[in-house]
């Protein structure tokens, strides 16, 4: 047993946390702010491999998570949700080694199709995000981990008494360990919709006018999307806006008229590859766990758990 902090308190943080606490750690989450101002919450938070690079590592904790996010889905109050939808495909040699990790996939018909697209389609889990993120909230206090409100500029400001110190802080972390200059932001745009009754979702990274997805919750439908490398601007744009909308209406003319709920930009915390290591160099061992571009949620588990391998290794 030691004494963890974990700094950053996004997806990845509070599973970090979670899985750290369950093993009998002394856990204290540190972060400037909580699960609401991270950009975790501005996510679609439906379990696809996005923006991330395609590493067997970091596919075998994707398909970690996509199984324990699959157990959560048994119980309403996690918000998770199993939904069926389709993935396009429109380039002759499309990456499909996320496929491993679904079961019971298949190629869409062409009743799921528009014309000139190929297509999987599967069951993913799909996470309303403020109810997901208030639930691992809630279950990270439920274990005993206090969590802190503080702004740090470096782990060794954790203060004393830590054994170890996780640095998973998302856009954030690579200023953390002294300036990582393999970080960078990819800025997302999405509305939210009404939801008019729609469950199956659509992810079409490949859309000819742009990144494009359709990700209906209980209320709401996620829409999207944007993917500006490098861009740090967190106001959102009214012309991206109406593209957008004109993208997934082509798509899903269901959404026609439905009225906007609310709108948001976030900062995908980005890098040329996931760093999940030990960092030398500081007053304790430091464990680096960020750099998971669009895919927090769908790594979020089984970066924990690897997290927690290499914390009991030290």
């Amino acid at each position: 047993m030691g004494r963890i902090a974990v700094i950053g308190a996004g997806v990845i943080g509070l599973s970090v946390a979670y899985e750290l606490a369950g093993a009998g750690h002394d856990v204290t989450v540190l972060a400037d702010r909580d699960h609401t101002g991270a950009v975790s919450s501005v996510a679609a938070a439906i379990w696809f491999p996005h923006a991330v690079d395609a590493a067997p590592r970091v596919l075998e904790s994707a398909r970690l998570t996509r199984d324990r996010l699959a157990s959560l889905a048994a119980d309403a109050r996690t918000g998770v949700r199993l939904r069926t939808g389709t993935v396009l495909t429109r380039r002759p040699d499309p990456d499909l080694s996320w496929t491993a990790a679904v079961p019971g996939h298949r190629p869409a018909t062409a009743a799921e199709l528009p014309p000139g697209a190929a297509g999987v389609t599967c069951e993913l889990p799909v996470a309303v995000t403020n109810v997901y993120l208030a639930w691992l909230r809630a279950s990270v206090l439920g274990r005993g981990v206090e969590i802190r409100a503080v702004a740090l500029g470096t782990p060794d400001e954790a203060g004393e008494g830590f054994d170890a110190v996780v640095v998973a802080a998302g856009i954030r972390s690579g200023a953390l360990l002294g300036g990582d200059d393999q970080v960078f932001p990819i800025r997302g745009q999405i509305v939210r919709l009404a939801n008019p009754g729609l469950t199956r979702w659509l992810l079409d990274d490949d859309n000819p006018d742009g990144l494009t997805y359709v990700v209906p919750r209980d209320d709401d439908v996620v829409c999207g999307g944007t993917g500006d490398a490098g861009s740090w601007d967190e106001t959102a744009d009214p012309d991206v806006e109406r593209a957008i909308l004109r993208r997934v209406t082509a798509l899903v003319p269901e959404l026609a008229g439905a009225p906007i709920v609310s709108r948001a930009v976030g900062l995908r915390p980005a890098r040329t590859s996931v760093r999940l290591e030990r960092v030398d160099g500081y007053a304790v061992p430091v464990i680096a766990a960020y750099g998971h571009g669009g895919s927090g949620f769908t790594l979020s588990w089984g970066e924990a758990a690897r997290v927690r391998e290499l914390i009991d290794a030290l």
